[in-house]
């Protein structure tokens, strides 16, 4: 089985604009984790611009962007969505959803032009966006004696910055691990602490 790999997405929403010919092209990217947050978001976008001309919008999904889905919202086909998911495309960005907003200007720009325009439109407010890596982690609780506890404590902060601290008879530690690190991490925690602390994979437990 191949193992996940790392995603490329955006750190946050952004938005820019351009102008061609008199028409308003507002880009707007948003990270998004499925398909219902994506048409949550594109149904506020488009009670944002409830006036614009067009809201068209493109997606991709992890883990491989085989999820996917364009929208020309009443331009010609094929000369909005797609030009919007080959930017997403063209920089392997996924869980990432790019609504491009028209306000026509009175000029039209013709089947070639548009595709353009959206392309362009989507690689400017994607050019702003700060890109970010997400790496596959799986969810663990690790159980340790107190006497391991300051030994324990690094190996986790080796890991990651962010996790949950209980003390209890023991202390236990809730954290994400890198899926790539997760069996070394698991034979360190036993060989540190000679096999006295342990851990379990909460989401395996949990979908139990």
């Amino acid at each position: 089985m191949n193992k996940p790999q790392p995603i490329q997405t955006i750190q946050a929403r952004v938005r820019s604009e351009i102008k061609l010919r008199g028409s308003r092209f507002i880009a707007t990217a948003v990270p998004v984790g499925d398909k219902q947050v994506v048409n949550e978001v594109v149904e506020q976008i488009r009670k944002e611009f409830w006036d614009a001309t067009h809201n068209c919008f493109a997606y991709q999904l992890a883990p491989n962007g085989s999820e996917y889905r364009f929208f020309d919202d009443g331009e010609p086909s094929g000369t909005a969505g797609k030009p919007i998911l080959f930017a997403l495309q063209q920089r392997n960005l996924l869980d990432l959803l790019v609504v491009v907003t028209r306000y026509f200007g009175g000029t039209k720009l013709g089947a070639g032009g548009l595709a353009r325009a959206y392309a362009e439109a989507a690689n400017d407010v994607l050019d702003h966006a700060d890109t970010i890596t997400l790496w596959p982690t799986t969810r663990v609780r690790v159980f340790t004696p107190y006497d391991d506890l300051s030994e324990v404590r690094r190996l986790v902060e080796s890991e990651t910055k962010e996790f949950d601290e209980e003390f209890r008879d023991v202390v236990i530690y809730t954290a994400s691990i890198r899926d790539e690190n997760l069996d070394t991490f698991s034979e360190t925690l036993t060989e540190k602490t000679a096999g006295r602390a342990g851990l379990i994979n909460i989401d395996i437990a949990e979908s139990e």
